[in-house]
């Protein structure tokens, strides 16, 4: 029984939408997916129904594409959308970041798995670029986050509003967990800074989380860290704590020799750990 995770599936793409109906069955294993499954309640649809025969059972959060709305005949906007993507994934068993957080007790050892919606603040720039100032910053450099058109806070007045929010929802609920299990914090957004290197694109960091995150893999005792978002999939170590970008990406971003997986980043139990001898007797 492991437990896998990938993000970033982006299923709008006809490409990755056949890859996925091509993916083998892990009928014991659990699989994180960490947003931006697709923009449409119909592709999420085919998304949940095709995983949910795979695996035995699926997390899910949100990424920005997920909440996108304003294109083709998307109208449901900001929190009402966020509310209705949770309900689908409801009708499919899938759990998400309002639901009581699963303990999962298969290979690697037990722990408290740990979905969360967490969006971003515009946080993630220079301490010489003031906040009115972030997003024309960015586009000095040519380059603009969709969101900017199509991710509607509803009815919070902002993104940023929205993420502070959602941040004090989830440190209240994160504050109630028992402190003796580890646990596995997944968020679309990295939550950390230090982690978004988009060399070619590095303006784009303000779209990529929140600095009031910085310290949670300590804060809240996590021995894991998993998200999306950036599509430069890599392992890295923090305070001795793991973290782990798991994008598959756009078709340019993957091999579809490979097919999805070989994309699948296993979580639990940690492939680099060796495990013990066997007892002498």
């Amino acid at each position: 029984m492991k437990l896998y995770a990938i993000s970033d599936l982006h299923l709008d793409h006809p490409i990755n939408a056949q890859a996925l109906e091509a993916l083998p069955a892990y009928s014991e294993d659990w699989l994180i997916l960490a947003g931006d499954t697709c923009s449409t309640i119909e592709n999420l649809r085919f998304a949940l129904n095709q995983l949910t025969q795979r695996f035995a059972q699926v997390i899910w959060v949100p990424g920005n594409h997920d909440l996108w709305t304003g294109i083709g005949d998307i109208e449901v906007r900001g929190e009402k959308k966020y509310q209705q993507l949770v309900s689908v994934c409801h009708e499919f068993g899938v759990l998400t970041p309002e639901d009581p957080y699963p303990l999962w007790i298969g290979e690697g050892g037990t722990h408290y798995l740990i979905p969360l919606f967490i969006l971003y603040d515009y946080s993630f720039r220079p301490d010489y670029i003031a906040l009115e100032s972030a997003v024309d910053w960015a586009k000095q450099s040519g380059i603009v986050c969709t969101d900017e058109y199509y991710l509607d806070p509803s009815p919070y007045s902002s993104r940023i509003d929205w993420c502070q929010a959602r941040c004090d929802y989830s440190e209240h609920r994160l504050e109630q967990i028992p402190s003796n299990i580890p646990r596995i914090l997944i968020n679309h957004y990295p939550l950390r800074e230090d982690l978004v290197n988009l060399s070619r694109i590095p303006r784009f960091s303000i779209w990529c989380g929140t600095r009031r995150t910085e310290n949670w893999h300590l804060r809240f005792e996590a021995s894991i860290v998993v998200s999306g978002h950036l599509h430069i999939r890599s392992s890295h170590y923090r305070n001795a704590v793991r973290f782990e970008e798991v994008s598959l990406g756009y078709p340019r971003n993957w091999d579809q020799d490979q097919g999805i997986e070989g994309y699948l980043r296993q979580i639990l139990p940690d492939p680099q750990k060796k495990p013990p001898p066997p007892l002498l007797r």
